[in-house]
Protein backbone atom coordinates (compact mmCIF):
# COMPACT_ATOMS: atom_id res chain seq x y z
CA UNK A 1 0.00 0.00 0.00
CA UNK A 2 1.34 3.48 -1.19
CA UNK A 3 2.27 5.71 1.97
CA UNK A 4 0.26 8.59 1.64
CA UNK A 5 2.85 10.96 3.39
CA UNK A 6 4.23 10.19 0.14
CA UNK A 7 1.79 11.76 -2.01
CA UNK A 8 2.37 15.59 -1.47
CA UNK A 9 0.39 17.34 -3.94
CA UNK A 10 0.13 21.10 -4.47
CA UNK A 11 -3.45 21.35 -4.41
CA UNK A 12 -4.13 24.95 -5.65
CA UNK A 13 -1.42 24.68 -8.26
CA UNK A 14 -3.23 21.29 -9.04
CA UNK A 15 -6.64 23.24 -9.32
CA UNK A 16 -4.96 25.90 -11.55
CA UNK A 17 -3.47 23.56 -13.77
CA UNK A 18 -6.67 21.92 -14.35
CA UNK A 19 -8.55 24.56 -14.90
CA UNK A 20 -5.96 25.69 -18.10
CA UNK A 21 -6.67 22.18 -19.15
CA UNK A 22 -10.66 22.73 -18.71
CA UNK A 23 -10.27 25.82 -20.56
CA UNK A 24 -8.36 24.74 -23.70
CA UNK A 25 -11.30 21.82 -24.05
CA UNK A 26 -13.82 24.35 -23.37
CA UNK A 27 -12.28 26.79 -25.98
CA UNK A 28 -12.44 23.81 -28.85
CA UNK A 29 -16.51 23.28 -27.39
CA UNK A 30 -16.75 27.24 -28.29
CA UNK A 31 -15.28 27.16 -31.77
CA UNK A 32 -17.12 24.39 -32.83
CA UNK A 33 -20.41 25.58 -31.60
CA UNK A 34 -19.50 28.93 -34.23
CA UNK A 35 -18.85 27.13 -36.86
CA UNK A 36 -22.11 24.94 -36.36
CA UNK A 37 -24.08 28.11 -36.10
CA UNK A 38 -22.08 28.84 -38.93
CA UNK A 39 -23.67 26.24 -41.46
CA UNK A 40 -27.09 26.66 -40.15
CA UNK A 41 -29.68 27.72 -43.65
CA UNK A 42 -32.10 29.80 -40.91
CA UNK A 43 -31.32 31.60 -37.66
CA UNK A 44 -29.73 29.75 -35.56
CA UNK A 45 -32.69 28.52 -32.80
CA UNK A 46 -32.68 29.10 -29.11
CA UNK A 47 -31.10 26.00 -28.09
CA UNK A 48 -28.07 27.22 -30.00
CA UNK A 49 -27.97 30.59 -28.47
CA UNK A 50 -28.66 28.82 -25.12
CA UNK A 51 -25.49 26.63 -25.68
CA UNK A 52 -23.42 29.38 -26.42
CA UNK A 53 -24.31 31.39 -23.75
CA UNK A 54 -23.81 28.30 -20.91
CA UNK A 55 -20.19 27.75 -22.91
CA UNK A 56 -19.05 31.50 -22.37
CA UNK A 57 -20.36 31.51 -18.83
CA UNK A 58 -18.48 28.46 -18.10
CA UNK A 59 -15.47 29.89 -19.36
CA UNK A 60 -15.96 33.16 -17.35
CA UNK A 61 -16.33 31.29 -14.24
CA UNK A 62 -12.72 29.49 -15.07
CA UNK A 63 -11.30 32.59 -15.89
CA UNK A 64 -12.51 33.58 -12.58
CA UNK A 65 -11.13 30.90 -10.71
CA UNK A 66 -7.57 31.22 -12.33
CA UNK A 67 -7.35 34.65 -11.57
CA UNK A 68 -8.40 34.55 -7.95
CA UNK A 69 -5.62 31.80 -7.61
CA UNK A 70 -3.41 33.94 -9.08
CA UNK A 71 -4.24 36.72 -6.84
CA UNK A 72 -4.27 34.91 -4.41
CA UNK A 73 -0.43 33.57 -5.08
CA UNK A 74 0.60 37.12 -5.39
CA UNK A 75 0.91 36.61 -9.64
CA UNK A 76 -1.40 38.95 -11.45
CA UNK A 77 -1.19 42.62 -11.52
CA UNK A 78 -4.37 44.54 -12.87
CA UNK A 79 -3.70 46.29 -16.73
CA UNK A 80 -4.71 49.90 -15.92
CA UNK A 81 -5.35 51.95 -18.53
CA UNK A 82 -8.14 54.98 -19.08
CA UNK A 83 -11.16 54.06 -20.71
CA UNK A 84 -14.43 55.56 -22.03
CA UNK A 85 -17.70 54.37 -19.47
CA UNK A 86 -19.80 54.17 -22.61
CA UNK A 87 -16.84 51.68 -24.33
CA UNK A 88 -17.09 49.68 -20.95
CA UNK A 89 -21.02 49.63 -21.68
CA UNK A 90 -20.91 48.99 -25.06
CA UNK A 91 -19.29 45.63 -24.49
CA UNK A 92 -20.97 44.31 -21.83
CA UNK A 93 -24.16 45.09 -23.77
CA UNK A 94 -22.20 43.27 -27.17
CA UNK A 95 -21.92 40.44 -25.21
CA UNK A 96 -25.04 39.92 -23.41
CA UNK A 97 -27.80 41.41 -25.64
CA UNK A 98 -28.61 39.03 -27.60
CA UNK A 99 -29.68 35.85 -24.96
CA UNK A 100 -31.46 38.46 -23.07
CA UNK A 101 -33.09 39.67 -26.04
CA UNK A 102 -34.89 35.91 -26.14
CA UNK A 103 -36.07 36.10 -22.74
CA UNK A 104 -37.59 39.11 -23.87
CA UNK A 105 -35.24 40.88 -21.22
CA UNK A 106 -33.96 44.48 -22.25
CA UNK A 107 -30.73 45.83 -21.62
CA UNK A 108 -30.18 49.55 -21.85
CA UNK A 109 -27.61 51.86 -20.40
CA UNK A 110 -27.45 55.53 -19.38
CA UNK A 111 -24.44 56.99 -19.79
CA UNK A 112 -22.38 60.24 -20.35
CA UNK A 113 -19.84 60.31 -22.95
CA UNK A 114 -17.33 62.43 -21.57
CA UNK A 115 -17.25 60.00 -18.39
CA UNK A 116 -14.08 58.35 -18.16
CA UNK A 117 -12.22 56.32 -15.71
CA UNK A 118 -8.67 54.25 -14.98
CA UNK A 119 -9.00 50.50 -14.69
CA UNK A 120 -8.15 46.51 -16.04
CA UNK A 121 -11.13 47.06 -18.75
CA UNK A 122 -11.30 43.33 -19.57
CA UNK A 123 -11.83 42.53 -15.49
CA UNK A 124 -14.34 45.22 -15.15
CA UNK A 125 -16.58 44.14 -18.27
CA UNK A 126 -15.90 40.53 -16.86
CA UNK A 127 -17.62 41.35 -13.43
CA UNK A 128 -20.18 43.69 -14.84
CA UNK A 129 -21.32 40.81 -17.13
CA UNK A 130 -21.29 38.58 -13.89
CA UNK A 131 -23.49 41.15 -12.39
CA UNK A 132 -26.10 41.52 -15.48
CA UNK A 133 -26.21 37.36 -15.87
CA UNK A 134 -27.00 37.60 -12.15
CA UNK A 135 -29.63 40.74 -12.78
CA UNK A 136 -31.36 38.27 -15.71
CA UNK A 137 -32.48 35.60 -13.39
CA UNK A 138 -34.45 37.54 -11.35
CA UNK A 139 -35.68 40.76 -13.41
CA UNK A 140 -39.19 40.86 -14.87
CA UNK A 141 -38.27 42.70 -17.91
CA UNK A 142 -35.37 45.54 -17.86
CA UNK A 143 -32.05 46.06 -16.79
CA UNK A 144 -30.69 48.82 -16.77
CA UNK A 145 -26.43 50.19 -16.67
CA UNK A 146 -25.56 53.41 -15.78
CA UNK A 147 -22.57 55.60 -14.13
CA UNK A 148 -21.71 58.59 -12.40
CA UNK A 149 -19.12 60.24 -10.52
CA UNK A 150 -19.12 60.21 -6.53
CA UNK A 151 -16.47 62.42 -5.47
CA UNK A 152 -12.91 60.30 -5.81
CA UNK A 153 -15.05 57.18 -7.37
CA UNK A 154 -16.65 56.41 -10.80
CA UNK A 155 -19.91 54.34 -9.60
CA UNK A 156 -21.20 51.77 -11.82
CA UNK A 157 -24.65 50.80 -11.57
CA UNK A 158 -26.81 47.97 -12.45
CA UNK A 159 -30.46 48.16 -11.91
CA UNK A 160 -33.51 45.94 -12.51
CA UNK A 161 -37.12 45.35 -11.98
CA UNK A 162 -37.35 42.35 -10.37
CA UNK A 163 -38.37 41.63 -6.58
CA UNK A 164 -35.14 42.67 -5.13
CA UNK A 165 -32.42 41.74 -2.61
CA UNK A 166 -33.53 40.03 0.19
CA UNK A 167 -33.55 41.91 3.63
CA UNK A 168 -31.05 39.24 5.40
CA UNK A 169 -28.93 39.57 2.00
CA UNK A 170 -28.77 43.41 2.12
CA UNK A 171 -28.67 43.60 6.09
CA UNK A 172 -25.55 41.57 6.32
CA UNK A 173 -21.95 42.40 5.78
CA UNK A 174 -21.04 42.54 1.70
CA UNK A 175 -18.16 40.28 2.65
CA UNK A 176 -20.15 37.65 4.22
CA UNK A 177 -22.18 37.15 1.42
CA UNK A 178 -20.27 34.27 0.18
CA UNK A 179 -21.49 31.64 1.31
CA UNK A 180 -22.06 27.90 -0.73
CA UNK A 181 -25.60 26.90 -1.16
CA UNK A 182 -25.27 23.48 -2.00
CA UNK A 183 -28.89 23.67 -2.58
CA UNK A 184 -29.12 26.00 -5.35
CA UNK A 185 -25.48 25.23 -6.61
CA UNK A 186 -24.74 28.93 -5.51
CA UNK A 187 -21.26 29.34 -5.33
CA UNK A 188 -21.16 32.84 -4.73
CA UNK A 189 -17.87 32.97 -7.32
CA UNK A 190 -19.37 35.77 -8.66
CA UNK A 191 -19.88 38.11 -5.75
CA UNK A 192 -16.30 37.21 -4.50
CA UNK A 193 -14.56 37.89 -7.85
CA UNK A 194 -16.43 41.60 -8.27
CA UNK A 195 -15.93 42.04 -4.90
CA UNK A 196 -12.10 41.13 -5.04
CA UNK A 197 -11.88 43.14 -8.51
CA UNK A 198 -13.10 46.04 -6.89
CA UNK A 199 -10.46 46.11 -3.59
CA UNK A 200 -7.81 45.39 -6.11
CA UNK A 201 -8.19 48.90 -8.18
CA UNK A 202 -6.81 51.57 -6.05
CA UNK A 203 -5.91 55.35 -5.80
CA UNK A 204 -4.07 56.75 -2.94
CA UNK A 205 -5.79 55.30 -0.11
CA UNK A 206 -9.16 54.81 -2.12
CA UNK A 207 -9.59 51.39 -2.57
CA UNK A 208 -12.83 49.79 -4.92
CA UNK A 209 -16.14 48.63 -2.99
CA UNK A 210 -19.32 47.38 -3.54
CA UNK A 211 -22.78 48.02 -2.19
CA UNK A 212 -26.43 46.82 -2.71
CA UNK A 213 -29.45 48.03 -1.82
CA UNK A 214 -33.23 48.31 -3.52
CA UNK A 215 -33.16 51.61 -4.63
CA UNK A 216 -33.55 50.61 -8.33
CA UNK A 217 -35.50 53.24 -10.21
CA UNK A 218 -37.07 50.16 -11.98
CA UNK A 219 -38.33 48.93 -8.64
CA UNK A 220 -35.56 46.10 -7.70
CA UNK A 221 -32.31 45.54 -7.13
CA UNK A 222 -29.33 47.91 -7.49
CA UNK A 223 -25.77 46.38 -7.59
CA UNK A 224 -23.34 49.27 -6.84
CA UNK A 225 -19.46 48.75 -8.26
CA UNK A 226 -17.37 51.93 -6.60
CA UNK A 227 -13.80 52.54 -8.28
CA UNK A 228 -11.52 54.90 -7.66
Amino acid sequence: MPDAHLLTVNFPALLASSIHDMKNSLATVRALIAQLKGTCPEPPAREFEQLEFEANRMNNSLMQLLILYKIDSFSFNLSIDEHAVTDVFNEVIAQQSSLLSLSNIELTSDCSEDLFCYCDMTLIVNALSTLVNNAQRYCRRQILLTASRDNDYMVFCIEDDGPGYPESFISSDAKQTTQIDLATGSTGLGLIFVATIAQMHANGDNRGLIKIDNDSRLGGARFRLYLP
